[in-house]
């Protein structure tokens, strides 16, 4: 079974975030990156496949150079190979998917994962993308999954439940938080990973169809009143919400 994960290079959860001197990017001064971690889900789910099926899987990043020390995570965890498609400064989703779904072509995957969403960016557009670019079928936020030769069986988070869909393979699977347990990788997996290959492709350069205009750090600080309980207490509460915090 052929395989194929998209990762994705994120500042660590834990990190503390300030906006560059551009004001449309962050300042990498410090910052951890990481696996974005709802690719590891994707990723774990990957080698349980490949662990139970046989195969390969290559995992993708669309990145800068520097994306390469998550790329050696992702090989250290048992990915057999890794693909940078190599990209300096700023790119939108349709230049991800695009060149992603490229790559797809080559390699004739019989199932594609991703996580549900980056943490950077939280479009949650790359899967739907790619499963377009591809006319393949797709199932997002994915908590369970069952294949069954060519027969595929997901389980959803939908607001209040679950939902069950069936499709067949080749798809597209993006994984959500409950989907498994990633695995951590081990001192041995950590050493092999170093001379596991990373092929460097040149993207296809797409025009961008999403533009940074301003990035900002939300205002933390809260404006406390206090009133009462009475009619025209109450009548001032929905005035406030509506015309001072716009919330109504």
């Amino acid at each position: 079974m052929n395989i194929l994960v998209g990762i994705s290079r994120v500042p660590d959860t834990a990190t503390k975030i300030f906006v560059g001197a551009d004001g449309k990017s962050i300042d990498e001064k410090g910052v951890k990156f990481i696996i974005n971690p709802y690719d590891e889900f994707a990723l774990e789910e990957g080698l349980r496949l490949k662990e139970k099926y046989g195969g390969t899987v290559v995992t993708i990043t669309v990145g800068p150079e520097s994306s390469k020390e998550v790329i050696r995570s992702a090989l250290a965890m048992g990915a057999d190979k890794a693909v940078l498609i190599k990209s300096e400064g700023y790119f939108d989703s349709y230049f991800v998917a695009k060149n992603i779904a490229n790559y797809a072509r080559q390699f004739i995957p019989d199932i594609i994962f991703f996580g549900r969403q980056s943490v950077d960016y939280d479009s949650l557009m790359i899967p739907a993308m790619v499963s377009e670019f591809l006319e393949l079928p797709l199932v997002t936020i994915v908590s369970k999954l069952t294949i069954d030769n060519n027969k595929v069986i997901a389980e959803r988070d939908v607001v209040g439940g679950k939902e069950v869909i069936e499709t067949s393979l080749p798809c597209v699977i993006s994984a959500q938080k409950g989907l498994n347990e990633p695995r951590y990788p081990k001192l041995p997996d950590i050493l092999k990973s170093k001379n596991k290959p990373i092929e460097e492709i040149t993207p296809e350069q797409t025009p961008s169809m999403v533009e940074i205009i301003k990035m900002e750090i939300p205002l933390r600080s809260r404006k406390n009143k206090i009133v009462g309980d009475s009619d025209e207490e109450i009548a001032e509460i929905v005035r406030l919400l509506h015309e001072e915090a716009k919330i109504i």
